[in-house]
């Protein structure tokens, strides 16, 4: 049973990635980018400048002494500690005095399914703090974003770090999200095609049914978030001149929500699909019973009439009886099967 957070003065990681706890510095203004790694942050601290945004990310939660160490340097409350080490809290967006809180899910692919990874982001005036389960290559073309100082990315405040942290989410999401419609519109096509080998069964639409729920359970409630971040004008920690970069954040969701949309009512049509297949399948196997059933029926008859053991039975002295008997079931069979033709029951 789940206890409550309220009561307890320990923190404790709820998940189950064994990553290592280390840190990775990136200090950053217009004219200089820094980078540090470590696995303190008293490792990290003689590198910090107030003249700079300091990113640090922070891969792997085994170390918890560590994260919580981190968080009390840049004043952020238990609270939000605990959160961050609940890979199973939901997606929220909140606003405290010195700094806003983002915590998302991230999606990764393995097989026929999606990882779930949570991510933690804290945004200060002149730091950012991004918190992530795992070991990722997510953010290296922010990386790579900041060493070419693509956009001015250097010359900007923390706040549009924020939005290019959540438009690459976004955008992962837009990919996942393409991708599954493309596996949807390639089961529709098999599905259409049921003469081929291979024909999709009902596994594979409860796979594709399984991932939609995980994947819209990680974004949903996004949606909510993101809009009261947006009705915000009391955060001085978002600068109007970047509110532009969030709404297209905000348009991105949007897609993604109007694209998930169209896969759930996709997937429906796959499931009436499948079962209407199977209806035709049925259809055609007791198309062919019954073929064969009318077929035998009037040949059961007059084997069962020369089956009779009467004594005055005509046929039964007659010499050329039994070729008559073969000739006149052959005769038989070919008149219904050219009959089942002509009226295209077969």
């Amino acid at each position: 049973m789940p206890k409550n957070n309220l009561l307890s003065e320990q923190l404790n990681y709820i998940g189950a990635s064994q990553t290592p706890t280390h840190l990775h510095l990136c200090s950053y203004n217009a004219e200089h980018l820094d980078r540090q790694d470590g696995k303190e942050i008293d490792d990290l601290i003689p590198y910090l400048r107030k003249d700079a945004i300091n990113w640090i990310q922070i891969h792997g939660f085994q170390n918890i002494e560590a994260i919580q160490r981190i968080c009390q340097h840049f004043n952020v409350d238990f609270l939000t500690m605990q959160d961050i080490l609940n890979s199973k809290h939901l997606t929220k967006i909140e606003e405290h005095e010195t700094y806003n809180v983002v915590i998302l899910k991230l999606l990764f692919s393995s097989e026929d399914t999606y990882l779930p990874q949570q991510m933690a982001v804290i945004q200060g005036e002149n730091f950012l703090l991004t918190f992530v389960e795992r070991e990722t290559d997510f953010f290296n073309d922010i990386n790579t974003a900041l060493e070419k100082n693509v956009l001015k990315i250097r010359n900007r405040q923390s706040d549009f770090l924020l939005s290019v942290i959540l438009n690459s989410v976004m955008t992962s999401f837009m990919s996942i999200i393409s991708d599954f419609e493309d596996g949807l519109e390639d089961l529709e096509e098999g599905l259409l095609s049921p003469g081929q080998d291979n024909v999709p069964g009902i596994e594979d639409i409860q796979q594709y049914r399984r991932n939609f729920r995980l994947i819209r359970k990680c974004i949903l409630p996004f949606k909510e978030e993101i809009i009261n971040l947006l009705h915000t004008t009391d955060n001085d920690l978002l600068h109007k001149a970047n509110r532009p970069f969030f709404d297209d954040v905000n348009d991105h969701l949007q897609f993604v929500l109007q694209t998930l949309e169209g896969c759930r009512d996709m997937i429906s049509a796959l499931v009436d699909l499948y079962l209407s297949n199977n209806d035709q399948r049925m259809n055609s196997i007791m198309k062919q019973l019954t073929v064969v059933s009318t077929i035998f029926i009037p040949l059961t008859f007059l084997a069962g009439i020369w089956g009779m053991n009467f004594q005055w039975m005509p046929e039964l002295g007659w010499k050329y009886g039994y070729l008559f008997a073969w000739a006149l079931m052959f005769a038989l069979v070919v008149v219904i099967y050219f009959y089942f033709k002509r009226k295209k029951w077969y």
